[in-house]
């Protein structure tokens, strides 16, 4: 059996919610099209101490759509997970969260901080910052429908805009509901991923609820893990797009966290042999065909910062075979030497 990691002297405790734990206090945050099974296994191989699926539609898991039901999984090596669910119905809320925790969800998090237009012109996501009363109700309805089988927590922004930075008394309310936990990014909804996020913002929300928070925004290496905790008080960092094709940064940002020497930056085998193998866990999940064409998305993240590296992506690009694929990853590594390859940091 594995031993869960302890932190060094001087660094946060393990992240606490409710009955769960996660140890390390690092939370692979919820991006649709990206973290689904593969990903999510990826991160906790490398030592991410909670995953959060891709955000999923409740409308569409309370009617039972495949595609949508497809994307609840449970983590594959039996850790606690979270699901994450939007939408603007208390009722279709209630039985999106029931269907997570049927499928083996430890958490169920309400979506109160997606910015993307397809969402918030839906009046879900982040524009429920704008309606505490239907935010407050759609969260009562998510913890009387999960009862005691699952923690609910909440992921938010600093607010809606410059003028409206309600996360505190937001944040406060929906503790006061039943919330066990808040996630904050640090930007306004209307920044989207402009701009800076304000660790101040999550520093407020820490100061106005007496559950953990985790704070969320520019985290893309170790000292940007370091400086979050630092800065905002917060009980664990969720790192989102700087994962995106590089699981290291968990590994790194564990070794600072348990005081282990920090690796160094992956060389370019070592990235060569991650995509393969995000590509065979995405076999677990969907067809080869499938597969091959939606790890397009993570050939521009992983195949990378290297010599030779575009044309490598072009030639997997222009093929949909999976033996073509690994053919030209493999035949690519026999003729590179290793070296660090450019990471987000």
């Amino acid at each position: 059996m594995q031993h869960a990691p302890t932190p060094a002297r001087g660094r946060p405790p393990p992240l606490r919610i409710g009955r769960v734990t996660a140890a390390p206090p690092l939370v692979l945050a919820p991006m649709s099209g990206l973290t689904n099974l593969p990903m999510r296994a990826l991160a906790e191989e490398a030592g991410c101490g909670l995953t959060v699926t891709e955000f999923l539609a409740a409308p569409a898991l309370a009617a039972g759509v495949k595609k949508e039901v497809h994307k609840v999984q449970p983590s594959p090596a039996g850790k606690a997970w979270s699901a994450q669910i939007f939408g603007r119905d208390p009722g279709q809320m209630a039985r999106a969260a029931t269907i997570c925790v049927d499928a083996g969800a430890s958490i169920m998090d309400l979506n109160m901080g997606c910015p993307a237009r397809k969402v918030t012109k839906g009046v879900a996501g982040a524009a429920l910052m704008r309606e505490p009363a239907l935010a407050e109700e759609l969260l009562r309805a998510v913890v009387e429908a999960v009862g005691h089988r699952a923690e609910v927590t909440v992921k938010m922004r600093a607010g809606w805009d410059k003028d409206s930075l309600n996360a505190p008394e937001l944040a406060a309310r929906l503790v006061a509901a039943g919330a066990r936990a808040i996630a904050v990014h640090g930007r306004t909804a209307a920044q989207k991923y402009t701009g800076r996020s304000d660790p101040a913002a999550i520093t407020r929300v820490k100061e106005a609820v007496d559950v953990p928070v985790i704070g969320n925004g520019d985290v893309t290496d170790v000292q940007g893990c370091e400086r979050m905790f630092a800065e905002t008080g917060c009980d664990a960092v969720m790192i989102g797009r700087a994962a995106m094709g590089n699981p290291w940064l968990f590994e790194r940002c564990l070794a600072w966290w348990t005081g282990a020497p920090i690796p160094g930056l992956p060389g370019v085998p070592e990235r060569l042999q991650t995509y393969l193998r995000h590509l065979e866990l995405y076999l677990t999940i969907a067809t080869e065909w499938r597969a091959v064409v939606e790890m397009r998305k993570f050939a521009a993240w992983y195949l990378k910062g290297f010599h030779g590296a575009a044309a490598l992506r072009k030639a997997v690009y222009r093929t949909e075979v999976l033996a073509e694929v690994r053919q030209i990853i493999l035949e690519f590594a026999r003729g590179v030497q290793d070296g660090p390859a450019v990471l987000n940091e």
